[in-house]
């Protein structure tokens, strides 16, 4: 018998429509309009301020939807059920024409969108494998060659619809591509636990 194992691999929760029709079609309508803040690579993307969760109700009520599912997706990560919080929360509006640049999120251990808007299956979400990894440094990328999650190096997330969340762990370097299709609405977030413990050597997060 011959096994192929897949070790070490990394983890990203998608929950198909998390957020019914009429709360998304409300929420979309109430954010659209509220981004001041243009992307420092595309001037067709724009954000609401970064905000703690608790700063604004419309952003605190969609913070307590995706919580559960960040404690789910937290012990899925940690191995251990935590105490989980928003630590920030924003609005991003991405026009026809406009991309995010690849990033990844800093100060947090899961970070997620949540789509309040369809997105065009060229402006999904794509997640990267980091950069100057473990892996081979001359590749087989060809015509020919078979790309499979062992050789690949980047992965689009399948088609999201509005009122899905995707979660990931935020140290994941990921982008837009450039959106082919109509505005895209979403709303971003970082999370942490109150707490990691590694063999008694404990850390709190507030």
């Amino acid at each position: 018998m011959t096994q192929l194992i897949g070790l070490f691999p990394t983890p990203v929760m998608r929950v198909e429509g998390l957020i019914g029709p009429a709360d998304v079609d409300a929420l979309a309508s109430e954010v659209a309009d509220r981004t001041s803040l243009t992307n420092a690579y595309s001037d067709l993307l724009s954000h609401t301020p970064v905000a703690g969760d608790q700063s604004d109700t419309l952003l605190s009520r969609l913070g307590a939807l995706v919580l559960p599912k960040v404690a789910e997706f937290g012990e899925v990560l940690f191995g251990e059920a935590l105490s989980w919080q928003i630590k920030e929360i924003w609005v991003n509006v991405l026009e026809p024409g406009g991309h995010q640049a690849i990033h990844t999120h800093a100060n947090s251990f899961i970070s997620g969108v949540v789509y309040l808007t369809p997105a065009h299956p060229s402006a999904n979400i794509v997640f990267h494998k980091a950069i100057g990894g473990s892996g081979f440094i001359f590749g087989n990328t060809n015509p020919g060659a078979r790309i499979n999650a062992f050789n690949g190096g980047k992965f689009a997330m399948p088609q999201t619809g509005a009122g899905d969340l995707v979660m990931f762990p935020s140290y994941l370097l990921h982008e837009v591509p450039v959106n082919k299709g109509g505005r895209r609405i979403s709303v971003a977030f970082n999370a942490i636990p109150d707490r990691l413990d590694n063999f008694g050597y404990a850390i709190h997060f507030s």
